[in-house]
């Protein structure tokens, strides 16, 4: 017993790989080029490994879910519960982005637009939106990682599977394997995960430092706020009231996802880590596959947040001031924009593009923000995947008490 060696649990470890990652960032500061060329590869590599197992986990996990349930309407009942959370937490978010820029406006310091440049990406219209969601193939989807139409087929070959009934047992069977031989590829890369956090954190610091704030400090500071905020408010008052779940009990158990989230920036990299954080803090396997894979293609509440204020912090610096319409429209556009945001960095620039043209302002006054995108990023990211897991958390436990309710009328 003595000789036994305690282990550090998993969440510290990635908080140190965090810590010294901003540490060595401070210190590489005036040696740039050493941090990305040493050890920004590193970084990389583990971002290429979590999105590599990213596609057959999406893929297996929301087939095995939809197939475990053997039945369409529950799975029905689970999709409707999780489309209305995220709409309506994504527009409380854009609401507190806007409501925090709002008493901070007047202290944002107003940057030049004069000579501004920026090229926006062509941004994909309703339909086009709709279409795209449906693979023309089986392989394209996963070759290209794209999410939503990954999640697609794995939804209708799960709605077949039920359908077919005895006949689908072997077909079933392997699903259920390759998902478990996913889940274990994942356990392994997960396990260096304090040393991909380091490496994917490191360049970040050492080529912004201190510096990148500078004018845009209370910007961002005010992001950060809007962020804090959501999570403490919102998906505090979401668990504890629907899921029966402590708000400290929660954010402690999703602590490790929510590090990965931050150093990684991407939704869908930090799905593996999500899946198995939300799982220790009660949810159901097969609605946890079903809720997460969705939640991180369309549940964007940080990138929501993001949004609100960016959009007024630029229409300050364009001496432009947002009517009470103008601003439930930024609320509209930035939920129902939600559903096209991938989970991958940067996205959010896309999504804000459509943003400022919904209420008339100059798409050139992104500029002002994309220098320090990525540290938006970091922080929207984690509010995203929390956001997520409390989803998930929530309608599994709501799904647990219809269940109990039906088999005590039975």
């Amino acid at each position: 017993m003595g000789n036994e060696k305690k282990k550090i649990p998993f969440a510290l470890q990635i908080f140190l790989g965090l810590c010294l990652g901003i540490l060595a960032g401070l210190l590489l500061m005036g040696h740039v080029d050493v941090a990305k060329t040493y050890i920004q590869p590193f970084g990389t590599l583990f971002l290429n490994l979590l999105k590599f197992v990213v596609v057959p986990i999406v893929l297996f996990s929301i087939m095995d879910g939809v197939i475990s349930m053997q039945d369409l309407r529950k799975v029905g009942s689970i999709g409707v519960k999780t489309i209305v959370y995220y709409t309506c937490t994504t527009a409380f978010a854009v609401f507190i982005g806007l409501l925090l820029a709002n008493l901070f406006k007047d202290s944002f310091v107003r940057l030049s637009t004069e000579g501004l440049e920026y090229s926006a990406q062509q941004s994909p219209s309703f339909l086009e939106t709709l279409v795209g969601m449906f693979p023309s193939n089986v392989v394209a989807p996963m070759s290209d990682a794209n999410m939503l139409q990954v999640i697609v087929m794995a939804l209708f070959f799960g709605f077949g599977a039920i359908i077919a009934g005895e006949k689908s047992k072997a077909f079933a069977a392997f699903v259920s394997s390759a998902n478990e031989v996913s889940m274990q590829v994942m356990n392994i890369i997960i396990k260096v995960s304090p040393i991909g956090v380091f490496a994917l954190i490191t360049p970040v610091v050492a080529e912004n430092g201190p510096g990148i704030l500078g004018s845009l400090a209370l910007v961002l500071v005010v992001a950060y706020i809007a962020y804090l905020l959501h999570m403490a408010l919102v998906y505090s008052a979401t668990v504890s009231s629907l899921a029966k779940v402590s708000p400290l009990k929660f954010f402690s158990g999703m602590l490790p996802a929510m590090m990965m989230g931050f150093s990684s920036a991407s939704s869908v990299g930090s799905l593996p880590l999500n899946l198995e954080c939300v799982e220790k803090l009660g949810a159901k396997k097969e609605v946890a596959s079903f809720v997460l894979p969705l939640g991180a293609t369309i549940n964007m509440d940080g990138t929501a947040i993001y949004q609100g204020v960016c959009a007024i912090f630029i229409a300050t610096c364009y001496n432009v001031d947002l009517s009470l319409s103008q601003q439930l429209t930024i609320i509209l556009t930035a939920t129902l924009a939600s559903i096209g945001t991938a989970g991958v960095p940067g996205a959010g620039l896309v999504m804000l593009t459509m943003v400022l043209t919904s209420v008339g302002l100059p798409i050139e006054g992104i500029a002002l923000v994309t220098g320090i995108d990525r540290i938006f990023d970091m922080g929207r990211t984690t509010v995203n995947i929390t956001g997520d897991a409390a989803c998930a958390l929530v309608v599994s436990k709501m799904e647990e008490r219809r269940e109990a309710k039906k088999r005590q009328q039975a």
